[in-house]
């Protein structure tokens, strides 16, 4: 894929290859025209020789023999733990928050570490087109800045969690409200939000202040819903209901709250998800790593439940490869099911894009290309080995493509990979830190099992 510049009225200008809007009409265009102008989608048409001489851009990108569609989005992560990738694997969920993520996070996260984590962690999805992402951690702030620095649309949780020497009960209202001022209308790539671990590791005080001041700011509010059996037997021993029911009678449910992995839904709660319009992320690799479970996605779809796709951290997945999520969120549900037809190639492509967008509230702003939308778009170049022949553009680019054959990401009209480079990141020096980050951890990992 060749690039030129010209001086012109749009910015960039994509001609050739195949479009896939991922609009309400899920129209396909094949040899488009996409003009970009001011950060958003000026046109979408299809390339006529007459009159594609007629537009002039800044940057012209020649997409032949590629597929053209909206950036992917992660509904769910936890970014700065790719320091942690590989530390504690195979491992029962339990087991591998108390005895080893929960201490390694106590010794070893600071604001430079979640800084540079963040760092690698964004060149990582940046490379394999994930254009926003919706993270959930501590120093959150330093989260947010390294977005800002790669030029990375993200959703910004500051997290919360109930365990000794870390919130103060009586101050978490303050530090929410004051995330939320910092960096809300700071940047237009990010949205600031609020997450509380879960309904186990969060006290009922905590659950509803948090909430509350996301509510009050109209900003997204995220937990960790039903993640195992196990969860679900404590909530149910502390207060004699599930996990989502509890949650409905704190007053915690609502258009703005985003529901992550919700292994264990039993119908009623399910129906309360749908009553509320809250949202829901689905991290099947994470899920099956950890053995935690899976949620009943096709059936929270029938019911008309909006649900998105999460790869979850790097300690639980190990990678952020959106291409690998969707094969594998196809996949697993066909051999529980045992059926073939649930969860086909074009649902899981929706729930990667335009529904990841409707599960952030982003829904008008991104997740298809249709003029007005923000320029969020990804190439992928369907010339490789593994992608021929092609029949099926939806199928191929699920069960066949992955991260690697995105060759261009564009963030809101800002070209931020080109020719599998990255523009915005100095990816050498980044590994260089996290690999001091991991020597450090290394050398002390004393916690049992390390």
């Amino acid at each position: 894929m060749e690039s030129h510049k010209e001086n012109s009225d749009l910015d960039i200008l994509i001609e050739g290859g195949t479009l896939l809007t991922m609009s309400d009409s899920m129209d396909v265009i094949y040899d488009p025209i996409i003009g970009i102008k001011d950060g958003r989608i000026e046109l979408v048409t299809v390339k006529d020789i007459q009159r594609t001489s007629s537009y002039r851009a800044k940057e012209v990108l020649d997409a032949s023999g590629s597929v053209i569609m909206p950036g992917l989005i992660n509904t769910h992560t936890h970014l700065p733990m790719v320091c942690f990738r590989g530390l504690a694997d195979d491992l029962p969920l339990m087991e591998w928050l108390n005895n080893h993520i929960f201490p390694a996070e106590a010794r070893f996260v600071n604001r430079d570490m979640v800084y540079a984590g963040s760092m690698l962690a964004i060149a990582e999805m940046i490379l394999s087109g994930t254009t926003t992402f919706c993270d959930a951690y501590f120093y959150e702030s330093s989260v947010a800045g390294a977005a800002v620095d790669s030029r990375m649309r993200a959703v910004v949780s500051q997290g919360f969690i109930d365990r000794p020497n870390h919130n103060d009960p009586s101050k978490i209202s303050d530090i929410a409200e004051r995330f939320i001022n910092k960096w809300q209308g700071k940047s237009p790539l990010i949205t600031p939000s609020l997450a509380c671990h879960s309904p186990y590791a969060c006290a009922p005080e905590t659950l509803i202040r948090i909430k509350d001041v996301a509510r009050k700011a109209g900003m997204p509010y995220n937990i960790h819903v039903s993640e195992t059996k196990e969860e679900v037997a404590i909530i149910k021993e502390r207060f004699g209901k599930r996990p989502v029911q509890y949650l409905r009678d704190l007053n915690l449910l609502d258009d703005l709250t985003l529901a992550v992995h919700c292994n264990w839904l039993d119908e009623d709660e399910m129906e309360i998800l749908r009553a509320f319009d809250v949202k829901v992320s689905h991290n099947p690799e994470s899920n099956m790593k950890l053995a935690a479970g899976c949620a009943p996605v096709p059936d929270m779809i029938k019911k008309g439940i909006t649900v998105g796709l999460g790869t979850d951290g790097c300690a639980s997945n190990n990678d952020m490869d959106m291409f690998r999520e969707m094969d594998t969120a196809a996949k697993v549900h066909k051999v529980i099911r045992l059926d073939p037809t649930v969860m086909d190639a074009k649902t899981v492509l929706r729930m990667a894009t335009i529904g990841g967008a409707k599960v952030l509230g982003l829904g008008d702003k991104i997740g298809s290309i249709e003029p007005g939308k923000l320029a969020d778009i990804i190439i992928i170049d369907m010339k490789k080995p593994h992608l021929v022949p092609l029949y099926n553009y939806y199928s191929q680019l699920v069960y066949a493509a992955s991260g690697s054959d995105v060759t261009t990401s564009i963030i809101g009209g800002n070209i931020v990979m080109h020719e599998r480079k990255l523009l915005h990141v100095d990816l050498p020096s980044i590994i260089h830190e996290v690999r001091k980050i991991a020597q450090a951890i290394g050398d002390n990992y004393t916690i049992s099992g390390g």
